[in-house]
């Protein structure tokens, strides 16, 4: 397991030293279950998105950003590969 080291409010501080020690836990296990609480249902939307993307072949769509003649030019490119 890594370490991170966090710079914290001093009333967050002891909120986080106060929950652990009514609960009976470490403050590091206290707030690595909070970071999973925030991070595993975003980690679980994001796979949603991902899931509709595949399922729309949004991957075969040409990306918004791409200037028409970079566009233009990678449309030849593929082009002349595919006559290979």
């Amino acid at each position: 397991m890594k370490t991170l080291t966090i710079r914290r409010p001093e009333g967050l501080a002891r909120r986080i030293e106060s929950e652990a020690r009514t609960r009976g836990v470490s403050k590091s296990d206290l707030v690595q279950e909070r970071l999973e609480a925030v991070a595993l249902p975003a980690a679980a939307g994001l796979n949603d998105i991902l899931a509709e993307a595949w399922a729309a072949n949004v991957s075969d769509r040409t990306p918004r950003f791409r200037p028409a003649h970079k566009q233009k030019l990678a449309e030849l490119i593929r082009a002349e590969k595919l006559r290979r």
